[in-house]
């Protein structure tokens, strides 16, 4: 049950229309907006170079998007580490969000604190149990995911390039799609939950982790995490990813740019809606923009989205996993099989296609999601069983 005062969560829902009111008055003012372009992303991320194309928004109204087909990793970024080998070792982060909730670096003390709470990841031997996503399913009722890459993949993002405010704000669930970085990688919402899975896909520790379709995606604002770590007393340090508080970290799916924590002059801004965004000056100078800040405690990415997002803004050639070819199209109704089985309809959901959509190994998203391979091939539709 949430505990914000009543006249608090009045103000803060006021100043978000106040904000989306202001913004309508600038709609057809193009520079009202930060714009994203065929220069916006780093070309060591892009498979061909950049171009602004015809799209179509979910609204229905014909655009112009920024189309970027980016590699599964950018060629200068280091990625990891992830699943710690020992409890000896230390990998990477994760947010808990059980008893004594919070984030954490991946690390014995952490693994023992989730012992207690019934969540063992480790043998008396002190070794950590762990696999790749990729290639084989969990052996252990709790076991740490990491994922290999797959240099083959490449993805297609579909940015706005004239930003258009919605009717109302987008909330972002779990792994839901945020952005794209200037440096190529993809942006998605918080990850799954240990509580919803019992496996823990380890962050590294600059935020990020390697989707089970092959490619490197971030869950944090990568840019500004030190400053997270510095807030929440946690004992790590993003070292491949340059930090600046005040710096541009990429685009949001609505067209939107995204900033961290502090305004253009050093400033912690003070006016910032539900979503985390304002309109206010930016490092590129011009008239006050609407954009995003990142937050001060992780999750640091935005809540939601307040423009209208792309059709197709997100596809990829991996075999598996969110954007891929296998899933969607003909897509199950998952809320009525999740009533079925008596499980969450979005954890369904992201279990299917993190496991591979309609290719998905039964078993393994069985095992997850704690119910029995038969009720599951009963509860899919015909080509899923």
């Amino acid at each position: 049950m949430s505990t914000t005062p009543e006249p608090h969560k009045r103000a803060t829902s006021n100043r978000c229309i106040l904000i989306l009111s202001a913004l309508s008055g600038l709609m057809f003012a193009s520079s009202a907006y930060a714009h994203a372009d065929e220069h916006s992303v780093h070309e060591n991320a892009l498979v061909s170079p950049s171009e602004i194309v015809d799209c179509t928004l979910e609204n229905g109204d014909a655009a112009k998007c920024a189309s970027y087909v980016v590699k599964y990793l950018p060629d200068d970024l280091e990625i990891g580490p992830f699943c710690p080998a020992t409890l000896d070792d230390a990998g990477g982060i994760w947010h808990w969000d059980g008893d004594e909730a919070g984030l954490y670096r991946i690390d014995g003390g952490f693994l023992r604190m989730l012992d207690a709470q019934g969540y063992t990841f480790f043998n008396e031997d002190g070794d950590v149990y762990s696999f790749d996503i990729r290639t084989e399913g969990p052996t252990e009722t709790n076991e740490c995911i990491q994922a290999t890459v797959d240099p083959e993949v490449e993805m297609t993002v579909l940015i706005p390039a004239n930003p258009v405010m919605a009717d109302e704000p987008t909330k972002l669930g779990t792994v839901a799609k945020v952005g794209i970085g200037l440096d190529g990688v993809p942006i998605f919402a918080d990850a799954p939950s240990v509580l919803d899975t019992g496996h823990m896909p380890a962050l590294d520790t600059c935020g990020g982790h390697v989707d089970p379709g092959g490619w490197y995606h971030w869950h944090a604002t990568a840019t500004d995490l030190n400053a997270v770590y510095e807030n929440e007393g946690v004992d790590a340090e993003c070292v491949n990813v340059e930090q600046d508080q005040t710096a541009q970290f990429g685009y949001a799916f609505d067209g939107f740019a995204m900033y961290g924590t502090l305004n253009h002059d050093g400033s912690v801004p003070d006016d910032l809606d539900e979503c985390g965004g304002h309109i206010g000056l930016t490092e590129e100078g011009g008239e006050p923009v609407y954009h995003y800040h990142s937050g001060a405690t992780f999750p640091n990415l935005p809540t939601c989205l307040v423009g209208v997002f792309a059709d197709d803004n997100f596809a990829t050639n991996a075999a598996g996993g969110i954007g891929s070819a296998n899933v969607g199209g003909g897509a199950p109704d998952f809320d009525a099989i999740a009533e079925t089985l008596g499980v969450d309809a979005d954890l369904l959901r992201q279990t299917m296609e993190d496991a591979g959509g309609r290719d998905a190994d039964l078993n393994a998203v069985a095992d997850l999601l704690g119910i029995s391979v038969d009720d599951l091939q009963s509860a899919l539709p015909g080509p899923n069983r």
